[in-house]
């Protein structure tokens, strides 16, 4: 068996438990695409899960390789793979990782239905920051809540991850965006085309908030609470980091939910026209070599990243 070098976690703990080392080149089977790494994105999922956090969720093997984010270069296809061929540049979320093997790795195997062809006019380090932030944005904002032109949608963490693509989608929706994020980041917001950003370390945003249809939780605790009040009869908050209490939610005469993201061939699709047509722009803050991931992660655990941290494989 081939090896390749990978980054394995063998015992749940802080960034140094992370190890890059020799790991088993996997071998795509019937409806999976071995895909050639170029670059994968750190989330904070993947801290998360190394620390432990989420272990009775997300079972995982050890030794495992984290990663969910990828893009990369088809090196070769399975039986019954028809939408791709060797060559292709594709990215893709690989929900291989929820069975250890993840995309923190020179090589990684996905699903034919998770993987679309990347955005044309930005190079894997850029496209690797979209794949999990973007569908989780998109399923939320629109799948879940049903954003519609028109309306007032209040995005949290408005410079992270997630929410400097939901702001994007929004906006590209026709809805009108308000943005929460530190002052160091107020100039990003209305870079990215927020219409009313708020500086959270100067402003209580449920002082000058009112008559949101959808709030979009990425904090939870403290923030979420606050939330509720500035919400209109009717409307809806999802939330991606904490389950919303049902109680409150009738309290305020509101909807809400609690959503992960999915992978999504189609909607992958869809995204990169976005990108292409100039619609949306990933936001990378920090690439780093893929030996580096214990900085990486240092970096995210932070909680202020601005965008994405990404690893250059190749």
């Amino acid at each position: 068996m081939e090896n390749m070098k990978a980054v394995q976690v063998h015992n749940y703990g802080g960034p140094e438990v992370l190890r890059f080392e020799d790991a088993p080149r996997p071998t795509p089977e019937s409806g999976e695409l071995l895909i050639k790494v170029r670059a994968a994105s750190v989330n904070a999922l993947d801290w998360k899960l190394r620390a432990g956090y989420m272990k009775d969720v997300f079972r995982l093997p050890l030794p495992y390789i984290p990663g969910w984010d990828v893009s990369g270069v088809v090196e070769a296809i399975g039986p019954g793979v028809t939408q791709f061929r060797k060559g292709d540049e594709v990215y893709a979320v690989s929900d291989g990782a929820r069975g250890g093997k993840g995309t923190y790795a020179e090589y990684v195997v996905i699903k034919e239905t998770e993987a679309a062809l990347k955005p044309k006019s930005i190079d894997h380090i850029h496209a690797a920051a979209i794949p999990v932030v973007t569908l989780t944005a998109w399923q939320a904002l629109f799948d879940q809540a049903g954003l519609s032109m028109g309306e007032k949608v209040l995005i949290h963490g408005a410079a992270g991850g997630v929410g400097s693509v939901a702001l994007q989608l929004a906006r590209w929706k026709g809805a009108h965006v308000i943005g929460t994020a530190s002052g160091r980041n107020q100039a990003l917001l209305r870079e990215l085309g927020v219409d009313e950003p708020i500086d959270y370390e100067k402003t209580r945003f449920e002082n000058v908030v009112h008559d949101v249809d959808v709030v979009l939780d990425t904090l939870g605790g403290d923030t979420q609470n606050r939330s509720w009040k500035v919400l209109k009869k009717g409307g809806f908050l999802v939330s991606i980091v904490a389950p919303p209490s049902p109680e409150e939610a009738a309290k305020y005469g509101v909807r809400s939910t609690f959503m992960a993201g999915h992978p999504s061939s189609a909607q992958l699709s869809e995204i990169a026209k976005l990108v292409d047509a100039g619609k949306l722009k990933p936001v990378v803050e920090t690439v780093l070599p893929l030996s580096d991931s214990r900085r990486a992660h240092e970096l995210n655990e932070t909680g202020h990243a601005r965008g994405k941290t990404v690893l250059k494989v190749a």
